[in-house]
């Protein structure tokens, strides 16, 4: 494949936090190319020599890492792959590999199977919002370096996944449980194996073998539609608990044993709990959908909660600015930095439930029935043109100021009633609001959908059908 000296993406392929789009019709070899080629000159202008990359279980993955490794290439960049496996094996290779500079993994994470797209780390860094704009100007104008005189850029694969399975362990003294574990076919599948192997107790595990066409159901935890088989095991062979993993083992979701299933936010409660205990004070960060109860049960045990803007380049952002040692979402990204680098990865964090309710010593079932009940609905996003969606938060920020309402704008409009709160913000992916509320009793939950379809009607809009993400 020749390949020009510059290059145009996709307009909708350049996102917030990563590059991502439909193979064949936005996102392809080229695409993949350019990246290596503007990522790696980024990189030697910082004094660099080296990218880790890798990959998920998608058919379109190792076609795409191929074109990008030619692209550091060709800019003097040297690449180490870590081959196939979940985005925090690609993550840690990025923090101890001493000789690597940057990271890019290859994902299309919970997107459907015909999706891909890459999420970078730059010098231990999330490289996003600007950074990824800069990507697109850097290829449109051309602006890629050559490799300076004399350098040869090397390729080099390297097995990564033992290593990073005893790294997941490393500390663990937890109790022998009885688990199941979902990998829907994602990439996390084979790693999952060899961790079970190690741990005390009894797991059953469904789907770990990688297949990108996700054959048995949609590797995305957060629906619960797709917890409906690790459901039927936990309740068949009377598990303790169960956890599932997204397509690229980024994200985590979680059952207990009577099928209830832990929300990102619930699960965080659970983690801040064992955290505070060795960490007394810390800051916990949460993004701006959590429920209430979260923040709340934080300052319960001693913590100083944060909203923070949902994101998970956001959130790290924010991390490494507080010295948090623990941060969630509820979408089921969890980054520790107690014991662990601080990054999102859901091998690590279905490890660290079991040392959670071990060092608690309560059983998750417990754990989840000990939460307060919120009434709360799902995240619920619908379509609003592009050129639209900030705008529309903007006019509600500024009529709610006008009408006095009590409201946090970290990330949209979050206002807080006597009934509850409710919910407004764009989507930074996609052209959606997304709106959620949380209320203690069935009539307020209703007061409250009314002052969101009431705000959404003076600016010209209806909730409508929600759509999928």
């Amino acid at each position: 494949m020749t390949q020009s000296s510059r290059h145009d993406f996709h307009p909708t392929s350049l996102r917030e936090y990563d590059i991502r789009g439909i193979i064949g019709e936005t996102l392809g070899e080229d695409d993949a190319y350019a990246i290596g080629r503007g990522f790696g000159t980024l990189i030697a202008r910082a004094g660099g020599h080296t990218v880790a990359t890798g990959y998920d279980g998608r058919i379109s993955s190792p076609i795409l890492e191929e074109a990008l490794i030619r692209g550091l290439n060709d800019c003097g960049i040297s690449a180490v792959s870590v081959g196939m496996g979940p985005t925090p094996m690609l993550y840690y290779a990025e923090c101890v590999l001493d000789h690597v500079d940057g990271g890019i993994m290859i994902t299309g994470s919970h997107n459907p199977a015909n999706y891909n797209g890459f999420k970078m780390v730059f010098q231990g860094r999330p490289f996003f919002g600007a950074d990824i704009q800069q990507l697109g100007q850097m290829a449109a104008d051309g602006d890629w370096d050559d490799p300076a005189p004399g350098t040869t850029a090397g390729f080099e694969r390297i097995e990564m996944e033992d290593q990073y399975v005893s790294r997941l362990l490393q500390n663990f003294s937890g109790s022998a449980c009885k688990i199941a574990w979902d990998c829907g076919n994602g990439a996390a599948g084979p790693v999952i194996e060899k961790l079970v192997a190690q741990l005390p107790g009894e797991h059953h595990l469904l789907y770990t073998d990688v297949d990108g066409n996700f054959p048995n159901h949609h590797p995305d935890p957060t629906e619960e539609k797709n917890l409906e088989d690790l459901k039927a095991i936990v309740a068949e062979k009377g598990l303790d608990f169960g956890v599932a993993f997204d397509g690229d083992g980024d994200r985590i979701g979680a059952i207990d044993g009577e099928g209830r299933v832990i929300w990102g936010d619930q699960l965080l409660s659970i983690y801040a709990e064992d955290v505070l205990q060795s960490v007394p004070g810390a800051t916990i960060i949460a993004d701006v959908k959590a429920s209430q109860a979260l923040y709340d049960r934080v300052a319960e045990l001693g913590g100083v909660p944060l909203m923070w803007k949902t994101g998970h380049s956001l959130i790290k952002s924010k991390m490494k600015e507080t010295g948090s040692p623990l941060a969630g979402e509820m979408s089921g990204h969890v980054f520790f930095k107690h014991d662990y680098y601080g990054f999102d990865d859901a091998p690590y964090a279905a490890i660290r439930l079991i040392q959670a309710s071990t060092n608690i010593g309560k059983s998750v079932n417990r754990l989840r029935s000990d939460m307060i009940e919120m009434i709360n609905t799902p995240e619920m996003r619908f379509q609003v043109d592009e050129s639209r969606k900030f705008a529309v938060v903007d006019e509600i920020l500024e009529r709610l100021a006008a009408d006095g309402a009590d409201v946090n704008n970290t990330d949209g409009a979050r206002v807080n009633t006597a009934d509850g709160w409710w919910l407004l913000r764009a989507s930074n992916t996609q052209d959606v609001l997304v709106a959620r509320a949380e209320a203690k009793s069935d009539e307020g939950l209703e007061r409250l959908m009314e002052q969101i379809d009431a705000q959404l009607a003076l600016s010209g809009l209806e909730r409508g059908e929600t759509v999928g993400h």
